[in-house]
């Protein structure tokens, strides 16, 4: 009986292990993060529009700020009939939705916790993509230290090896939009709505293949462990 416990106990702590340090992780750690930033800026946009009522539940986070007319004023949506209040609660939420990504997100309520504040976050005024993108990260995190019966085919061992490539692109992609951009923009005059849709659809394609080629990385290296464990253990 106590030796099956401590079996259990082992398996639970490498789970975690595993959990904490894999690309599944990584990948929707670093994404969370960026999902804060953006919530972060919409507030701060917010935020310097004072103590207003918005005219609807629609708003912009930065109107009449010509830097941002390229992202198109950075829309959003509020359940709070105050634009300074709206603003503070959307830099609170992002903060705990980045804290949490870095830090909890591994936990067994990890993926709920991550798609809850995402939710909330689209209420207060955090915009509309980085919200989605939270809760894309929130379904991907309940995969995190899980394990798989299935033993992995060449299609998932090369999908994979792409993980850090498609986050790279990904996170490339988000920051050319904000501040990129905005920064371009605001500089040389840049308008080109091309770029924009460009760019979006680089990074969202990104954000959908880095936590699924991460996740087929992680089960291929379980896979792989648990074959040397296995031959070690017949030695």
């Amino acid at each position: 009986m106590h030796a099956t416990e401590a079996a259990a106990t082992r398996n639970a702590a490498v789970q975690l292990n595993a959990g904490a340090h894999s690309a599944t992780r990584i990948v929707v750690s670093t994404f969370g993060a960026l999902v804060a930033f953006a919530g972060i800026e919409h507030g701060i946009g917010e935020i310097l529009q004072g103590p207003v009522a918005p005219g609807g539940p629609a708003v912009e986070s930065w109107p009449d700020v010509k830097a941002f007319e390229i992202l198109a004023g950075e829309p959003a949506m509020t359940l709070i009939p105050n634009l300074l209040l709206t603003g503070v609660l959307a830099v609170i939420v992002a903060l705990a939705l980045g804290i949490w990504s870095a830090m909890f997100v591994e936990r067994r309520d990890g993926g709920p916790v991550l798609i809850a504040l995402s939710v909330l976050l689209l209420l207060v005024g955090g915009g509309f993509a980085p919200p989605l993108m939270g809760i894309i990260l929130g379904i991907a995190a309940t995969r995190i230290g899980a394990i798989s019966r299935r033993e992995p085919g060449g299609v998932a061992r090369a999908m994979g090896r792409v993980w850090p490539w498609a986050l790279s692109a990904g996170v490339l992609g988000y920051l050319g939009l904000f501040p990129g951009l905005v920064l371009a923009s605001w500089l040389f005059g840049v308008s080109d709505s091309n770029l924009v849709l460009g760019l979006s659809a680089v990074s969202f394609a990104a954000l959908l293949l880095a936590p699924a080629a991460a996740r087929a990385h992680d089960r291929t290296q379980a896979a792989d462990r648990s074959g040397r464990d296995a031959t070690k253990a017949r030695r």
